[in-house]
């Protein structure tokens, strides 16, 4: 339960029909192997201790009786065990018979939640109704949660059957009320299109309601005298599938995060609004236990998992670019983009998306003007990848060495030529923007601004320097996404001079070049002062997106990343991105306008907003305990 994770499982076993003894074997056999693994909720199929296939069987009063003694056996075998269980059964209720969910916890039997969709069955809804079985009383209503006593947050809702695909299911309305985690026991037999359907619906209805969901269908086992069963389990969470199995006593397994549920409905709004619900019913230990996880944590959550999705996403991540662009472009009636070029990744990625602008609106490409500004630290290595990458676009390639400018800027300010400070760094980026405006009000052109969404969070730009333009192509892009839209581009064009510059600027290490270079050597790294970019992009979707904690970001960090940074690493650099979010606030507090390719941004109108004079002291004392 430590950090919001509660592993939770769904499970088919093989069944015989109609007999309840046989299938609670089953049900207690798949309770012990899930406790073996830490299992703390395990759901079941609908009727799972008669079979969803009994036909007219399943209301005789033999069978009735025989699920009821089933469920005795499974509420017994569960005394002493931390695991809510939901088992399914008809129940009759004076002449209703219905479809219920048993929900057993500890030997307890906690409630039934009967099916509330029955047209077309054999079953009947019920009405609020308390019963007792041996004294014991509890309710029976389709209206109840189930609130575990270590993480408040974590309430659980179940549907059954018909319930999963109604107009309005009852999970909504469970979600509404506070449920962040839904199980589904389903009753849908094995189809061409069942599994696909499944999948399709589980993503979709765990995304718009941002909750967990585990369900578990029916199996093998189950007759097949008009249709055969898979066992389809799975577990989603807001949208991406944890864990899937399908086949004899199938068994998905996984961890749902319920606090970033939580928090995704904390910005979202709109829930914990419906408090018509019957009661809540407490269960689990008061003390939290730590999860082991299981699920995998992608090192690079900007971008898409799979390979085979990476060049949709990436055009789809340069039209937005672009697009901005253009439209900016023509609002403003002007003719010509403005870009400092430094052979960097970043103004690489600029310069592409400026050509491509200029083309859509029917300019000549030299109507972009690519600027290269050498100064103290420019490495031919990085001026050369520049001029080359913008030649083959066809640009105007304008070099323009600022050397000069600086040094009488040093001597007007009485700065020491010497003097390798914080000035002597800030002086040339503010230069080399004073020449890009300029340029652009000569040319009637835009500035077109470089700064990728990862400097702008750890700060790693210059104030009225590079931090600022008049639009920046990449303010909504992570360094990593930068990345991977240069190397889509090298990857797919046919200009080999260009598509080798491309690859170059990817080998290069990410340096402002602001410090004096020895032997033409590239030695001032961005990554020696502010850590990895593909780290600092994990941070930055756990701890700003995900709203996760430090200690929480830093044991998935270790997940994602296994063996490549140490713990020592891990603590460092995340104690630093946790200063410099905060520090360097004031930055973000004045940018240019761009458009955002996530739906994230740091953009001091509509993005992830932070005082200008915060404090970090919260989230350091968070990392002392690690």
């Amino acid at each position: 339960m430590k950090n919001g994770f509660i592993k939770v499982a769904a499970a088919s076993p093989v069944i015989r029909v109609c007999d309840c003894d046989y299938n609670a074997d089953r049900v207690i056999e798949t309770m012990e192997k899930a406790e073996k693994l830490g299992v703390k909720l395990l759901a079941f199929p609908e009727l799972t201790l008669t079979g969803v296939s009994c036909y007219d069987m399943i209301g005789h009063r033999i069978l009735l009786e025989g699920a009821k003694q089933a469920l005795e056996k499974v509420r017994a075998a569960s005394a002493g065990r931390d695991m809510l269980l939901f088992v399914g059964l008809p129940w009759a209720l004076g002449s209703r018979l219905l479809s219920v969910a048993a929900v057993v916890y500890d030997g307890a039997l906690l409630g039934l939640v009967p099916r509330t969709h029955t047209e077309g069955s054999r079953f009947r809804a019920a009405e609020d109704f308390p019963l007792a079985l041996d004294d014991a009383p509890f309710p029976i209503t389709a209206r109840q949660l189930f609130e575990h006593r270590a993480l408040p947050g974590l309430k659980v809702a179940v549907e059954l059957g018909a319930d999963l695909d109604a107009v309005i299911p009852p999970s909504a309305e469970a979600a509404l009320a506070g449920a962040a985690l839904i199980v589904q026991m389903a009753a849908f037999p094995e189809t061409v299109t069942s599994t696909a359907d499944a999948e399709l619906n589980i993503r979709s209805q765990s995304k718009r309601l941002a909750a967990g969901i585990v369900l578990a269908a029916p199996g093998r086992g189950e007759s097949t005298t008009d249709y055969a069963f898979s066992g389809l389990c799975m577990a989603a969470e807001n949208g991406v599938i944890l864990a899937e199995s399908e086949g004899e006593d199938s068994l998905a397994v996984s961890e749902i995060d319920v606090e970033h549920l939580l928090n995704l409905r904390r910005s979202h709004g709109g829930f914990d609004a419906d408090a018509d619900f019957e009661g809540v019913q407490l269960f689990g230990r008061a003390e939290p236990e730590q999860t082991a996880l299981t699920r995998s944590y992608a090192k690079h959550p900007h971008l898409p998992e799979k390979a085979e999705d990476m060049p949709a996403y990436c055009e789809r991540m340069l039209d937005i670019q672009v697009s901005g662009l253009v439209k900016r472009m023509t609002y403003a009636h002007l003719t010509h983009c403005v870009v400092g070029i430094s052979g960097g990744v970043d103004s690489t990625l600029a310069v592409m998306v400026s050509a491509m602008a200029v083309k859509r609106m029917g300019l000549p490409s030299t109507n972009v003007i690519a600027c290269t500004m050498p100064c103290f630290g420019t490495s031919s290595r990085t001026k050369s990848n520049a001029v080359v990458v913008a030649e083959q676009l066809g640009c105007e390639v304008r070099v323009i060495d600022i050397s000069k400018a600086v040094l009488q800027h040093f001597d007007d300010i009485g700065h020491a030529h010497d003097d390798y400070s914080v000035a002597f760094e800030n002086a040339q980026a503010r230069e080399r923007t004073q020449v890009l405006m300029d340029i652009a009000n000569k040319v009637n052109g835009l500035d077109v601004g470089t700064e990728d969404l990862s400097e702008f969070v750890d700060g790693w730009c210059t104030y009225n320097g590079d931090h600022t333009s008049m639009y920046d192509v990449n303010l909504g892009l992570t360094k990593t996404q930068v990345r991977a839209n240069v190397s889509h581009i090298a990857a797919t064009t046919e200009d080999r001079i260009l598509k080798a510059a491309l690859y170059d600027v990817l080998d290069c290490p990410v340096t402002p070049e602001l410090l004096p270079i020895h032997d033409d050597m590239i030695e001032q790294k961005s990554e020696d002062a502010v850590g990895s970019y593909s780290l600092q992009d994990f941070f930055t979707h756990k701890m700003m997106i995900c709203g996760f904690s430090p200690s929480k970001t830093f044991r998935l960090a270790k997940a994602a990343y296994g063996e490549e940074f140490s713990d020592a690493e891990l603590k460092r650099w995340l104690e630093s991105w946790c200063r410099r979010w905060f520090s360097q606030q004031f930055k973000r507090s004045c940018l240019m306008d761009g458009p955002a390719v996530e739906a994230f941004t740091v953009s001091p109108r509509s993005g992830f907003l932070t005082p200008s004079d915060g404090e970090c002291a919260l989230f350091l004392k968070d990392l002392e305990n690690l």
